[in-house]
Protein backbone atom coordinates (compact mmCIF):
# COMPACT_ATOMS: atom_id res chain seq x y z
CA UNK A 1 0.00 0.00 0.00
CA UNK A 2 1.31 3.47 -0.87
CA UNK A 3 2.03 6.21 1.67
CA UNK A 4 -0.82 8.28 0.24
CA UNK A 5 -3.31 5.47 0.67
CA UNK A 6 -2.50 5.15 4.38
CA UNK A 7 -2.48 8.89 4.99
CA UNK A 8 -4.65 10.24 7.79
CA UNK A 9 -7.68 12.21 6.57
CA UNK A 10 -6.80 15.91 6.35
CA UNK A 11 -8.81 18.52 8.27
CA UNK A 12 -8.13 22.17 7.50
CA UNK A 13 -8.77 24.11 10.74
CA UNK A 14 -9.61 27.79 10.25
CA UNK A 15 -9.00 30.26 13.04
CA UNK A 16 -6.78 33.10 14.27
CA UNK A 17 -3.04 32.88 14.79
CA UNK A 18 -2.28 30.19 17.34
CA UNK A 19 -0.02 32.58 19.28
CA UNK A 20 -2.79 35.20 19.52
CA UNK A 21 -4.56 35.83 22.84
CA UNK A 22 -8.15 34.73 22.32
CA UNK A 23 -10.53 31.95 23.26
CA UNK A 24 -10.51 30.55 19.72
CA UNK A 25 -6.70 30.49 19.67
CA UNK A 26 -6.82 28.54 22.93
CA UNK A 27 -9.31 26.17 21.32
CA UNK A 28 -7.03 25.60 18.32
CA UNK A 29 -3.97 24.96 20.47
CA UNK A 30 -5.85 22.45 22.60
CA UNK A 31 -7.06 20.57 19.51
CA UNK A 32 -3.58 20.48 17.97
CA UNK A 33 -2.05 19.39 21.28
CA UNK A 34 -4.64 16.66 21.95
CA UNK A 35 -4.86 13.08 20.70
CA UNK A 36 -6.98 14.22 17.73
CA UNK A 37 -3.98 14.51 15.33
CA UNK A 38 -3.31 10.78 15.81
CA UNK A 39 -6.40 10.03 13.72
CA UNK A 40 -6.61 13.16 11.57
CA UNK A 41 -3.96 15.38 10.04
CA UNK A 42 -4.83 18.87 11.27
CA UNK A 43 -3.63 21.77 9.12
CA UNK A 44 -4.00 25.34 10.40
CA UNK A 45 -5.25 28.06 8.06
CA UNK A 46 -5.08 31.51 9.65
CA UNK A 47 -8.03 33.87 9.36
CA UNK A 48 -8.86 37.08 11.16
CA UNK A 49 -6.67 39.92 12.34
CA UNK A 50 -5.67 38.51 15.75
CA UNK A 51 -1.92 38.05 15.82
CA UNK A 52 -1.31 40.28 12.80
CA UNK A 53 0.21 43.74 12.51
CA UNK A 54 -1.07 45.32 9.33
CA UNK A 55 -2.36 48.62 8.01
CA UNK A 56 -5.63 49.20 6.23
CA UNK A 57 -4.25 48.55 2.75
CA UNK A 58 -2.59 45.29 3.80
CA UNK A 59 -5.75 44.18 5.58
CA UNK A 60 -7.92 44.92 2.53
CA UNK A 61 -5.52 42.97 0.31
CA UNK A 62 -5.51 40.02 2.73
CA UNK A 63 -9.31 39.94 2.91
CA UNK A 64 -9.56 39.97 -0.88
CA UNK A 65 -6.95 37.26 -1.40
CA UNK A 66 -7.71 35.02 1.57
CA UNK A 67 -10.66 33.08 0.03
CA UNK A 68 -8.46 32.21 -2.96
CA UNK A 69 -5.69 31.20 -0.57
CA UNK A 70 -8.16 28.92 1.20
CA UNK A 71 -9.13 27.25 -2.09
CA UNK A 72 -5.44 26.69 -2.84
CA UNK A 73 -4.87 25.26 0.65
CA UNK A 74 -7.78 22.82 0.27
CA UNK A 75 -6.52 21.61 -3.10
CA UNK A 76 -2.87 21.45 -1.99
CA UNK A 77 -3.55 19.53 1.23
CA UNK A 78 -6.31 17.34 -0.12
CA UNK A 79 -8.48 18.34 2.83
CA UNK A 80 -11.76 16.46 2.98
CA UNK A 81 -13.01 18.55 5.92
CA UNK A 82 -12.83 22.26 6.66
CA UNK A 83 -13.37 23.11 10.34
CA UNK A 84 -14.44 26.75 10.40
CA UNK A 85 -14.25 28.44 13.82
CA UNK A 86 -16.42 31.53 13.86
CA UNK A 87 -18.85 33.56 15.97
CA UNK A 88 -22.17 35.16 15.19
CA UNK A 89 -21.06 38.78 15.19
CA UNK A 90 -21.11 41.03 12.09
CA UNK A 91 -17.37 41.12 11.39
CA UNK A 92 -16.82 37.36 11.72
CA UNK A 93 -20.07 36.39 9.95
CA UNK A 94 -19.47 38.31 6.72
CA UNK A 95 -15.79 37.39 6.60
CA UNK A 96 -16.43 33.69 7.19
CA UNK A 97 -19.34 33.53 4.76
CA UNK A 98 -16.77 33.72 1.94
CA UNK A 99 -14.69 30.91 3.48
CA UNK A 100 -17.80 28.76 3.86
CA UNK A 101 -18.73 29.25 0.20
CA UNK A 102 -15.19 28.49 -1.00
CA UNK A 103 -14.97 25.32 1.08
CA UNK A 104 -18.25 24.00 -0.32
CA UNK A 105 -17.30 24.91 -3.88
CA UNK A 106 -14.05 22.98 -3.45
CA UNK A 107 -16.01 19.88 -2.42
CA UNK A 108 -14.94 19.84 1.23
CA UNK A 109 -17.23 18.93 4.10
CA UNK A 110 -17.68 21.85 6.50
CA UNK A 111 -17.80 21.80 10.30
CA UNK A 112 -19.11 25.24 11.27
CA UNK A 113 -18.28 25.83 14.93
CA UNK A 114 -19.84 28.87 16.59
CA UNK A 115 -17.93 30.40 19.52
CA UNK A 116 -20.51 32.73 21.02
CA UNK A 117 -22.03 35.89 19.59
CA UNK A 118 -25.74 36.54 19.06
CA UNK A 119 -28.32 33.83 18.82
CA UNK A 120 -29.50 33.50 15.21
CA UNK A 121 -32.97 34.96 15.88
CA UNK A 122 -31.33 38.11 17.25
CA UNK A 123 -28.60 38.60 14.67
CA UNK A 124 -30.66 40.32 11.98
CA UNK A 125 -33.81 42.30 12.62
CA UNK A 126 -35.21 42.55 9.09
CA UNK A 127 -36.65 39.61 7.17
CA UNK A 128 -34.37 39.56 4.12
CA UNK A 129 -31.02 39.28 5.96
CA UNK A 130 -32.55 36.67 8.28
CA UNK A 131 -33.42 34.59 5.22
CA UNK A 132 -29.81 34.94 4.04
CA UNK A 133 -28.52 33.79 7.41
CA UNK A 134 -30.89 30.83 7.41
CA UNK A 135 -29.75 29.85 3.92
CA UNK A 136 -26.07 30.22 4.87
CA UNK A 137 -26.51 28.05 7.96
CA UNK A 138 -27.82 25.26 5.74
CA UNK A 139 -24.53 25.13 3.79
CA UNK A 140 -22.33 23.47 6.43
CA UNK A 141 -22.51 19.72 6.89
CA UNK A 142 -22.81 20.25 10.63
CA UNK A 143 -23.09 23.24 12.97
CA UNK A 144 -21.29 22.89 16.32
CA UNK A 145 -22.37 24.99 19.32
CA UNK A 146 -21.10 25.29 22.89
CA UNK A 147 -24.30 25.85 24.91
CA UNK A 148 -27.70 24.22 25.28
CA UNK A 149 -29.44 27.54 24.71
CA UNK A 150 -27.55 27.79 21.39
CA UNK A 151 -28.49 24.22 20.44
CA UNK A 152 -32.19 25.01 20.95
CA UNK A 153 -31.92 28.33 19.11
CA UNK A 154 -30.13 26.93 16.05
CA UNK A 155 -32.46 23.94 15.80
CA UNK A 156 -35.45 26.31 15.81
CA UNK A 157 -33.85 28.67 13.31
CA UNK A 158 -32.59 26.04 10.85
CA UNK A 159 -34.88 23.01 11.20
CA UNK A 160 -33.44 19.94 9.55
CA UNK A 161 -29.83 21.11 9.83
CA UNK A 162 -27.51 18.89 11.86
CA UNK A 163 -26.64 20.88 15.00
CA UNK A 164 -24.36 19.31 17.60
CA UNK A 165 -23.62 20.43 21.17
CA UNK A 166 -19.90 19.99 21.78
CA UNK A 167 -18.68 22.04 24.76
CA UNK A 168 -15.10 23.18 25.24
CA UNK A 169 -12.63 21.22 27.33
CA UNK A 170 -9.24 21.83 28.93
CA UNK A 171 -6.10 20.00 29.98
CA UNK A 172 -6.66 19.42 33.70
CA UNK A 173 -3.17 18.04 34.36
CA UNK A 174 -1.50 21.34 35.40
CA UNK A 175 -4.02 22.00 38.17
CA UNK A 176 -3.60 20.49 41.65
CA UNK A 177 -6.07 17.77 42.60
CA UNK A 178 -6.70 19.43 45.97
CA UNK A 179 -5.42 22.14 48.27
CA UNK A 180 -5.99 23.18 51.90
CA UNK A 181 -9.31 25.01 52.42
CA UNK A 182 -9.30 28.75 52.99
CA UNK A 183 -8.63 29.40 56.68
CA UNK A 184 -11.52 30.96 58.64
CA UNK A 185 -10.96 34.69 59.04
CA UNK A 186 -8.32 34.93 56.31
CA UNK A 187 -9.10 37.37 53.47
CA UNK A 188 -10.93 35.71 50.60
CA UNK A 189 -8.73 35.52 47.50
CA UNK A 190 -10.66 36.45 44.34
CA UNK A 191 -9.63 36.50 40.70
CA UNK A 192 -11.09 38.10 37.59
CA UNK A 193 -9.50 36.63 34.47
CA UNK A 194 -10.28 37.49 30.87
CA UNK A 195 -10.31 40.24 28.29
CA UNK A 196 -10.68 43.59 30.00
CA UNK A 197 -13.82 44.97 28.39
CA UNK A 198 -16.81 46.46 30.20
CA UNK A 199 -19.24 43.72 29.08
CA UNK A 200 -17.23 41.08 30.99
CA UNK A 201 -18.17 42.78 34.27
CA UNK A 202 -14.85 44.09 35.65
CA UNK A 203 -16.32 47.44 36.69
CA UNK A 204 -19.07 45.66 38.61
CA UNK A 205 -16.33 43.60 40.27
CA UNK A 206 -14.62 46.78 41.47
CA UNK A 207 -17.90 48.16 42.80
CA UNK A 208 -18.49 44.89 44.64
CA UNK A 209 -15.07 45.21 46.27
CA UNK A 210 -15.98 48.69 47.47
CA UNK A 211 -19.21 47.34 48.98
CA UNK A 212 -17.41 44.45 50.66
CA UNK A 213 -14.93 46.82 52.28
CA UNK A 214 -17.78 48.97 53.57
CA UNK A 215 -19.36 45.86 55.14
CA UNK A 216 -16.13 44.76 56.77
CA UNK A 217 -15.61 41.68 54.56
CA UNK A 218 -11.91 41.08 53.98
CA UNK A 219 -11.21 40.15 50.35
CA UNK A 220 -8.43 40.61 47.81
CA UNK A 221 -9.04 40.73 44.06
CA UNK A 222 -6.49 40.04 41.32
CA UNK A 223 -7.52 41.27 37.86
CA UNK A 224 -5.64 39.25 35.24
CA UNK A 225 -5.92 40.12 31.57
CA UNK A 226 -5.51 42.91 29.08
CA UNK A 227 -7.84 44.86 26.85
CA UNK A 228 -9.19 48.28 25.93
CA UNK A 229 -10.60 48.97 29.41
CA UNK A 230 -7.43 48.25 31.35
CA UNK A 231 -6.49 51.93 31.87
CA UNK A 232 -10.07 52.80 32.83
CA UNK A 233 -10.20 49.99 35.37
CA UNK A 234 -6.93 51.02 36.96
CA UNK A 235 -8.21 54.58 37.19
CA UNK A 236 -11.52 53.47 38.69
CA UNK A 237 -9.78 51.29 41.29
CA UNK A 238 -7.73 54.34 42.37
CA UNK A 239 -10.88 56.50 42.53
CA UNK A 240 -12.51 53.94 44.82
CA UNK A 241 -9.43 53.78 47.04
CA UNK A 242 -8.96 50.06 46.41
CA UNK A 243 -5.17 50.04 46.14
CA UNK A 244 -4.88 47.64 49.09
CA UNK A 245 -7.67 45.32 47.91
CA UNK A 246 -7.19 45.17 44.12
CA UNK A 247 -4.11 44.36 42.05
CA UNK A 248 -3.58 44.05 38.30
CA UNK A 249 -1.55 41.09 37.04
CA UNK A 250 -1.65 41.75 33.30
CA UNK A 251 -2.17 38.97 30.78
CA UNK A 252 -1.44 35.58 32.35
CA UNK A 253 -0.42 32.45 30.46
CA UNK A 254 0.93 28.99 31.19
CA UNK A 255 2.38 28.47 34.64
CA UNK A 256 1.55 32.04 35.69
CA UNK A 257 -2.13 31.48 34.91
CA UNK A 258 -2.15 28.19 36.82
CA UNK A 259 -0.52 29.90 39.78
CA UNK A 260 -3.05 32.75 39.90
CA UNK A 261 -6.05 30.44 39.63
CA UNK A 262 -4.67 27.93 42.12
CA UNK A 263 -4.30 30.69 44.75
CA UNK A 264 -7.88 31.94 44.25
CA UNK A 265 -10.77 30.88 46.45
CA UNK A 266 -13.35 32.23 43.99
CA UNK A 267 -13.52 33.53 40.44
CA UNK A 268 -15.65 36.52 39.45
CA UNK A 269 -17.38 36.27 36.07
CA UNK A 270 -20.29 38.77 36.20
CA UNK A 271 -20.39 38.95 32.41
CA UNK A 272 -23.14 40.29 30.18
CA UNK A 273 -21.08 39.70 27.04
CA UNK A 274 -22.37 37.27 24.36
CA UNK A 275 -20.36 34.37 25.79
CA UNK A 276 -19.98 30.87 24.46
CA UNK A 277 -18.09 28.81 27.04
CA UNK A 278 -15.09 30.76 28.40
CA UNK A 279 -11.95 28.71 28.92
CA UNK A 280 -11.18 30.86 31.96
CA UNK A 281 -14.24 29.42 33.71
CA UNK A 282 -13.19 25.81 33.12
CA UNK A 283 -9.60 26.56 34.14
CA UNK A 284 -10.71 28.29 37.33
CA UNK A 285 -12.98 25.40 38.27
CA UNK A 286 -10.20 22.89 37.56
CA UNK A 287 -8.08 24.87 40.04
CA UNK A 288 -10.84 24.80 42.65
CA UNK A 289 -11.79 28.49 42.35
CA UNK A 290 -15.54 28.71 42.92
CA UNK A 291 -17.26 30.84 40.26
CA UNK A 292 -19.61 33.73 40.99
CA UNK A 293 -21.20 34.33 37.63
CA UNK A 294 -24.20 35.25 35.49
CA UNK A 295 -26.59 33.03 33.55
CA UNK A 296 -25.10 33.78 30.13
CA UNK A 297 -24.41 31.38 27.24
CA UNK A 298 -23.14 27.99 28.38
CA UNK A 299 -22.37 29.08 31.95
CA UNK A 300 -25.56 27.50 33.42
CA UNK A 301 -24.70 24.25 31.57
CA UNK A 302 -21.49 23.94 33.56
CA UNK A 303 -22.38 25.36 36.97
CA UNK A 304 -25.21 24.23 39.24
CA UNK A 305 -26.36 26.85 41.76
CA UNK A 306 -24.98 26.11 45.21
CA UNK A 307 -23.13 23.00 43.99
CA UNK A 308 -20.31 24.51 41.92
CA UNK A 309 -20.87 28.24 42.41
CA UNK A 310 -23.31 31.11 42.81
CA UNK A 311 -25.27 33.01 40.15
CA UNK A 312 -25.92 36.74 40.21
CA UNK A 313 -27.90 39.04 37.89
CA UNK A 314 -25.91 41.03 35.29
CA UNK A 315 -24.86 44.60 36.10
CA UNK A 316 -25.62 44.14 39.81
CA UNK A 317 -22.65 44.91 42.10
CA UNK A 318 -24.86 44.59 45.19
CA UNK A 319 -25.78 40.99 44.33
CA UNK A 320 -22.16 40.23 43.44
CA UNK A 321 -20.96 41.55 46.80
CA UNK A 322 -23.65 39.58 48.64
CA UNK A 323 -22.62 36.34 46.91
CA UNK A 324 -18.95 36.88 47.78
CA UNK A 325 -19.89 37.67 51.40
CA UNK A 326 -21.90 34.42 51.55
CA UNK A 327 -18.85 32.42 50.44
CA UNK A 328 -16.70 34.24 52.99
CA UNK A 329 -19.16 33.45 55.78
CA UNK A 330 -19.38 29.71 55.03
CA UNK A 331 -15.89 28.38 54.34
CA UNK A 332 -17.14 24.81 54.62
CA UNK A 333 -19.55 25.32 51.72
CA UNK A 334 -16.74 27.05 49.81
CA UNK A 335 -14.51 23.97 50.24
CA UNK A 336 -17.29 21.60 49.14
CA UNK A 337 -18.00 23.66 46.02
CA UNK A 338 -14.28 23.82 45.19
CA UNK A 339 -14.09 20.01 45.27
CA UNK A 340 -17.27 19.75 43.17
CA UNK A 341 -15.78 22.16 40.61
CA UNK A 342 -12.68 20.01 40.15
CA UNK A 343 -14.75 16.86 39.78
CA UNK A 344 -17.14 18.51 37.30
CA UNK A 345 -14.42 19.67 34.93
CA UNK A 346 -12.41 16.44 35.13
CA UNK A 347 -15.50 14.34 34.36
CA UNK A 348 -17.15 16.38 31.60
CA UNK A 349 -14.87 19.13 30.28
CA UNK A 350 -11.50 17.49 29.64
CA UNK A 351 -9.56 17.87 26.40
CA UNK A 352 -9.62 14.08 26.10
CA UNK A 353 -13.41 14.21 25.79
CA UNK A 354 -13.23 17.05 23.24
CA UNK A 355 -10.70 15.15 21.11
CA UNK A 356 -12.85 12.01 21.16
CA UNK A 357 -15.97 13.99 20.26
CA UNK A 358 -14.33 15.75 17.31
CA UNK A 359 -12.75 12.51 16.10
CA UNK A 360 -16.21 10.92 16.05
CA UNK A 361 -17.71 13.98 14.36
CA UNK A 362 -15.07 14.14 11.63
CA UNK A 363 -15.37 10.38 11.06
CA UNK A 364 -19.13 10.70 10.60
CA UNK A 365 -18.60 12.94 7.53
CA UNK A 366 -17.94 11.41 4.12
CA UNK A 367 -14.36 12.34 3.21
CA UNK A 368 -14.93 12.70 -0.53
CA UNK A 369 -11.50 14.07 -1.38
CA UNK A 370 -9.56 11.51 0.64
CA UNK A 371 -11.55 8.62 -0.79
CA UNK A 372 -10.65 9.76 -4.30
CA UNK A 373 -6.98 9.96 -3.34
CA UNK A 374 -7.15 6.48 -1.83
CA UNK A 375 -8.78 5.01 -4.94
CA UNK A 376 -6.20 6.59 -7.24
CA UNK A 377 -3.35 5.38 -5.04
CA UNK A 378 -4.79 1.86 -4.92
CA UNK A 379 -5.00 1.81 -8.73
CA UNK A 380 -1.33 2.85 -9.02
CA UNK A 381 -0.13 0.37 -6.36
Amino acid sequence: MSATASRRPVVLVLGPAREAISGVSTHLNLLFGSTLPRAFELVHFQVGREGRREGRAARALRLAASPLALAAAILRSGAGVVHLNTSLDPRAYWRDLAYLAVAKLCGARVVYQVHGGDLPEDFFRSRAPRALLRAALRWPDVVVVLARCELDAYQRFVPGQKVVLLPNGIDCAPYPAARPPAAPGAPLNLVFMGRLVAAKGPYESLEAMRLLRARGVAARLVIAGSGPDEAGLRSRARELGLDAEVSFAGAAHGARKVELLSRADAMLLPTYHAEGLPYALLEAMAAGAVPVLTRIGALPDVVAEGVHGLFVPPRDPEALAAAIAALDADRGALARMAAACRARVAADYSIQRVAADFAALYASLPHVRNRRLDRRSAQRA
